[in-house]
């Protein structure tokens, strides 16, 4: 039991648009896992059986049998594993996805639809019949980079995004959405409408979501947690504010959360995919 998990990050231009690529196989350590946002996207090519995602403010769980396509989320999700899985993806910067979608981001905030609704069913059905065939997870993620670099395209705006997005990153959320829009030169209407189009939230928006995720990397579950002192160190304005944020991003009080980290951390420790994913069974 246990997975294979490969990743590298790609060659230029790629690397400015993506994290990574990777390459996911085996049995995951729990059938459902709970995903919180982050400020990042994902695309993933299923090569297995089918998975299921639970998502947004959807009650209903839709099954993926060709993959999904996530753009930067505001809630978090829940992924449904078949066990065993296999896949490869790719973790994707805010606005990484725009120069391969054919719509909005905005349309597909918090509303993970399958790879055949973004690329198309005989794309993606060959796509996946080369990467099925290849020989091991280095030239599989070799097919899915040329792929990328087939559809990249140029993308109105994504340049004032990137910078925007990479101050705001570079910060931890901790910068006034004013003081972007007076230094690119845009009005706050026009800034806002950009991020919507190419990440599908506003830059306050993703604001909040990196300053999230610099609270919750700065956990150590394997130890106390000073909660007040993690909270102003994050930018929070007390551990009230950190608190609400919190719950409004995971559906869990801090503490809770800490106790579903420690129960990962206890039942597979060192596991690939330890850090961000929590149980949901």
């Amino acid at each position: 039991m246990g997975v294979e998990y490969v990743s590298r990050v790609p060659r230029p231009p790629l690397d400015g648009l993506v994290d990574d690529l990777y390459y996911l196989a085996g049995t995951p350590p729990y059938a459902r896992l709970t995903l919180p946002p982050m400020p990042a996207a994902l695309l993933v090519v299923n090569l297995g059986a089918p998975f299921r995602i639970r998502g947004g403010t959807d009650i209903q769980t839709a099954e993926y049998a060709d993959g999904c396509v996530i753009t930067t989320p505001t809630r978090a999700f829940e992924f449904g594993y078949p066990r065993p899985t296999r896949s490869v993806g790719v973790h994707v910067k805010p606005w990484g996805l725009a120069p391969f979608l054919p719509m909005p981001a905005a349309e597909l905030c918090d509303r993970p639809v399958t790879l055949e609704q973004v690329w198309g069913r005989p794309a993606v059905a060959e796509l996946r019949d080369r990467l099925a065939t290849a020989d091991g997870p280095h030239e599989m993620l070799t097919l899915l980079e040329e792929e990328l670099m087939r559809r990249l395209r140029e993308t109105a705006g994504l340049r004032l995004i990137r910078h925007t997005s990479g101050v705001i990153a570079a910060t931890s959320g901790a910068v006034a959405i004013g003081d972007l829009r007076t230094a690119a030169g845009v009005s706050s209407t026009h800034l806002a409408q950009r991020f919507k189009e190419l990440v599908g939230v506003t830059p306050k928006r993703m604001a909040r979501t990196y300053r999230f995720a610099a609270a919750v990397f700065a956990i150590d579950p394997a130890g106390p947690v000073d909660w007040g002192r993690l909270a102003i160190g994050a930018g929070y304005f007390d551990q009230a504010h950190f608190g609400h944020e919190f719950r409004a991003f995971t559906g869990l009080t801090p503490t809770r959360y800490v106790e579903v980290r420690r129960r990962f951390l206890r039942e597979h420790p060192g596991h690939a995919m330890d850090g961000w994913p929590l149980p949901a069974d």
